[in-house]
């Protein structure tokens, strides 16, 4: 007599176990990768508004040095004095010195600015302009803000060349 053994077409219990315990796993890992990948765009907006921010800082000087060549005045006229540091917004006509603390930049109708007027924001803007050439000013910009109890900066330094008139 020939007996047959049936085939089982299931999973033990042990085989669902095992199953069940590197599903749950593998989501847990996915889940605590998500949230730390939304807890850092925060800092990331943050970081890409001070880079705007430091950029402009270097723009408002130049502006500033091609409106002096375009007005036929010294190419650096007003912006030798800022080796401790000074203030400038974006529709600024000369640069303000800095006295004791930064102010922090406002935030009025999509602009950042010393207005007194608009929303605080976290940002503070410094230049400085180091001059110690003839024919060249050497622009740093420096952007502070706070984030988490932590200071962060983003620094930008270009050289702007004296130009003869357009």
């Amino acid at each position: 007599m020939t007996r047959h053994f049936l085939r089982q077409n299931g999973f033990t219990l042990l085989e669902v176990l095992f199953s069940l315990f590197l599903l749950s796993a593998t989501m847990v890992g996915v889940a605590s990768l998500f949230l730390q990948i939304i807890g850092f765009f925060p800092a990331s907006k943050k970081q890409l508004v001070a880079s705007y921010l430091a950029q402009e800082g270097v723009e408002i000087v130049r502006n500033m040095r091609d409106t002096n060549i375009i007005k036929k005045a010294s190419w650096n006229d007003g912006l030798i004095s800022c080796a401790a540091g000074c203030e400038a917004d974006y529709n600024d006509t000369s640069l303000s010195l800095v006295s004791g603390q930064l102010q922090f930049l406002k935030i009025n109708n999509n602009f950042y600015e010393y207005a007194s007027v608009g929303i605080i924001t976290p940002f503070q803007r410094k230049t400085t302009i180091d001059t110690s050439t003839t024919d060249k000013l050497k622009v740093t910009v420096q952007v502070l803000w706070q984030e988490k109890n932590r200071s962060h900066s983003l620094t930008v330094r270009e050289d702007l060349y004296k130009r003869e008139n357009w």
